[in-house]
């Protein structure tokens, strides 16, 4: 099967789920969405795995100055209700991308800027694949379509790493939620480490741990030349999450004009560790 069609038939796969779901309030109460600011344009924010959308507290004054802002909790979060967590639903990104759809159909948003951090980097872009006309453009911090290593391909991890660190998970999640966040953020910001470790505890460890493994071992690079419309692309010099060969591969493979930032700090989370250099970065793309 080729590349084309195996996309063709995933995108309609896809499609379909949304088709059978519809809009639904439920789901905006149940991952909290909040819409905040008085701007003509709309913003959407997007946090990563073990974050919530309280990461953008730093440069949420910021944004909201000129945006109406849209944030949410992916359903993963620690505020989230881990029972209504659907397994299935989000093996893959593109559950959270119908999430996505969905949450902007029921809001009535016809045109937005999305911010991804991370993983919502992908989840974005499979949105704006499916809906090209309702992303004006997509600002990636951080984001990455493949963390583990491949041949011509640096993710930053060897699989043996991954599968150490979730086997670490599942026998001690709170030495993980120690260990982890000092790697991630980076041993000069301790404010932002202990920020970090809050929210990875918060979350239902069973769920956090399957999202890991889906997230850590993904491979999204096939729907790179699919994303059409404009992306910029944010990150730190210096990222063991998401290694800036990660966002040069981006730029290189991305289907649309893509502009790569680099911000002079390290660390995956700059939102919180250095969010003036963040916000110094938007108000050149926003």
């Amino acid at each position: 099967m080729s590349s084309a069609v195996f996309l063709a038939i995933v995108l309609l796969l896809a499609g379909s789920i949304i088709c059978e779901g519809g809009p639904n309030q439920g789901l905006l109460d149940a991952l909290h969405v909040k819409v905040m600011g008085e701007g003509k344009k709309t913003l959407v924010l997007s946090h990563g795995y073990a974050t919530d959308q309280s990461v953008w507290h730093k440069v949420l004054p910021f944004l909201m100055k000129d945006y109406k802002v849209i944030s949410f909790d992916l359903p993963f979060a620690g505020a989230v209700n881990p029972s209504n967590f659907n397994y299935n639903r989000y093996k893959s990104y593109h559950g959270y991308a119908d999430d996505l759809l969905l949450i902007l159909d029921e809001l009535k948003v016809d045109k937005c800027v999305f911010l991804g951090h991370s993983m919502s980097a992908m989840i974005g872009s499979l949105a704006a694949i499916r809906k090209p006309n309702l992303f004006e453009k997509l600002i990636y911090l951080g984001g990455s379509p493949r963390y583990v290593n491949a041949p011509g391909y640096q993710g930053g991890f060897e699989q043996t790493a991954i599968d150490q660190l979730i086997q670490f998970m599942k026998t001690n999640y709170t030495g993980f939620a120690s260990a982890f966040p000092p790697m991630a953020v980076g041993a000069k910001f301790p404010a932002t480490i202990e920020e970090f470790k809050k929210t990875i505890l918060s979350m239902n460890h069973k769920v956090a741990i399957f999202v890991a493994k889906q997230v850590f071992e993904c491979d999204e690079r096939i729907f790179l030349p699919h994303v059409r419309v404009p992306v910029v692309i944010i990150q730190s010099e210096i990222d063991i999450v998401a290694p800036v060969f990660v966002a040069h591969y981006l730029k290189t493979h991305l289907g649309g004009k893509t502009i790569v930032e680099l911000l002079p700090t390290e660390g995956h989370l700059p939102q919180l560790s250095a969010p003036h250099l963040l916000i110094k970065a938007l108000k050149r793309y926003l």
